[in-house]
Formats: C-alpha cells, structure tokens, sequence
C-alpha cells in the first residue's frame, strides 16, 4: 500500500509538471510593426487620373513582372573562362560596347570569355544594377551596354540642347538615358539608364524646369512611395524606381525611373530651377 502511494505521487509530479510547461511554453518575442513599406505595383487597367500640381501622378505601372532575360550557357569546353565566368550568346557584342564606354576595366573583343573580361563586365553590371552581376554577357547586360555607348557619341549628346545658364538634365527617351550637362555642353554627370513613361502613359517632350522637390515623395492615387523625387511637369518627375529597372516591359506613368544610386546622386546634383530636356521617343510608345 505504501509503494503505491509513493508511486502515485511521482506519476502525479510528473505530470502536473509536463502540464505546466505546456501551458508555460518557451518565451515568444512580441514582433514589432515594420516601418518599410512595399510597392504596389500599379493598374494600369484603372485609367489615367487627372495629375496633381501637388502630388505626383506617375509611379511605376506594371505589366506582369518576369525574371530578367538570362541566356543559357553553352555546352561547348571553351564556353567557359579559366576562371568558371560563364559566357552569354552576347559576349561579343557587350565587348564592343564596352571597349567604346572604355571605363569598367580591359576588355578585349574577340568573343571570348577570359578572367579580365569577366571582371570588367562584372563591375559594368554592378554599377548599372543588372541582376545577377556574375559577368555573363547576356541580353540585358547587351541593351544597357549598347544605350550607354551610344549616349556617349556626339550625336547623341547634340540632341540635347542646354540651357544659356544652369544645369540641364538631358532625358533621351529613345535611348531610355539621362545625363547632366553645363550650359556649355560639358557633360558632368552619367550617361544613366533610366526607364519613362509606356504606352498610354509616354513621358512628355520639351524642355521643363524643376520645380518641386522632396525626398521621399507619396503618389496618393498610386498608393507609393517615390524616393528622391523631383517633378518637372504635367506630374511628372525624376525618382527611385519602384520596380527592377531592367524589366523592359514595365514602365512608368510618365515619370523618369532611376536606379537607386542615381536618383540620390542627382538629387544632390540638381538644384531647384534646373532645366530638363526630353527628346526622343520610347519604342511601343
């Protein structure tokens, strides 16, 4: 009689105890609200809304978001460089365009991979925000390096015509660039990517003033944020993009995307007053 007893006090110990932890239960942490905000990403079904002087019109609209273009790498041994860099069925031609921009490192255009060349192409898709960076001379790394050359030709930079005093922003819409000359023509800043207005939504041509600044700007029919924004016309403006840049098939409602690093640096760069010049023309627009 006495053992049971004994052994119905240790069964009885054990499992009150098991209960109280399970009520008890390890530590949760409480998790706080987040500040940061994600894009929504625009319908550009819903029609155009009337633009605001006060509030900007033109965040990024979207079509559907796919991966950036990436080509298979070929199967041949000499596909790839002694040191694994793969090669993209565009090697030659991203060599060309950047031995003419001649500033991401040497470059030989022999359409061969070589550990040099990676490196440079890997420090041309870096600064230009191409995903992934891992110095495969794909489609996309051949766009950007083609529109960057050519906005460094002399035909090009005279399409844009600068202002008698000041800086003027110079927005080629047909190579989808911007850059930043004196009143001289002196290029001091870019040539940049950017990415304007698409169809039923084409950035305006002209030139314009800026006229309204602000950091971190909220677009109230958008429902977005636009960083470093700074507004030139009709809603429209320079900012951050909100999307991955180099989706082509995205586009804005008429503002002037900017990879992040750029839309700091011409915040900085470009005062109130300024001129900005569009010209050209967007495909599909």
């Amino acid at each position: 009689m006495r053992r049971w007893l004994i052994g119905a006090a240790v069964a009885a110990a054990v499992l009150f105890g098991g209960a109280a932890y399970a009520v008890a239960g390890p530590g949760r942490d409480t998790p706080g609200r987040s500040t940061s905000f994600e894009t929504p990403t625009a319908d550009p079904g819903t029609g155009n809304p009337s633009p605001s002087s006060v509030v900007p019109t033109s965040a990024t609209a979207t079509s559907p978001t796919s991966a950036p273009v990436v080509a298979s790498p070929s199967s041949s041994s000499s596909s790839k460089a002694a040191a694994g860099c793969p090669v993209g069925d565009k090697q030659r031609e991203v060599e060309t365009s950047l031995a003419a921009i001649g500033k991401y490192g040497p470059i030989v255009v022999d359409g061969q991979q070589t550990p040099a060349d990676c490196a440079t192409i890997v420090a041309f898709q870096k600064r230009f925000g191409i995903s992934p960076s891992n110095g495969r001379a794909g489609p996309t790394t051949a766009d950007v390096a083609r529109r960057i050359a050519a906005s460094l030709t002399p035909a090009e930079r005279s399409k844009c015509q600068p202002a008698a005093s000041g800086l003027t922003a110079c927005v080629n819409l047909t190579q989808q660039t911007t850059w930043v000359v004196q009143a001289d023509g002196t290029v001091v800043w870019g040539p940049t990517v950017v990415r304007t207005g698409y169809k039923g939504y084409a950035t305006k041509v002209g030139k314009f003033k800026i006229n309204e600044r602000n950091i971190k700007e909220w677009s109230i029919p958008y429902k977005v944020w636009l960083p470093y924004w700074q507004h030139f016309t009709a809603g429209q403006g320079f900012h951050e993009t909100t999307t991955y840049l180099h989706n082509m098939g995205n586009g804005s409602h008429g503002c002037v995307n900017l990879l992040r690093s750029d839309a700091k640096e011409l915040w900085n760069l470009l005062p109130y007053n300024s001129t900005v010049h569009t010209f050209g023309r967007r495909a599909g627009t």
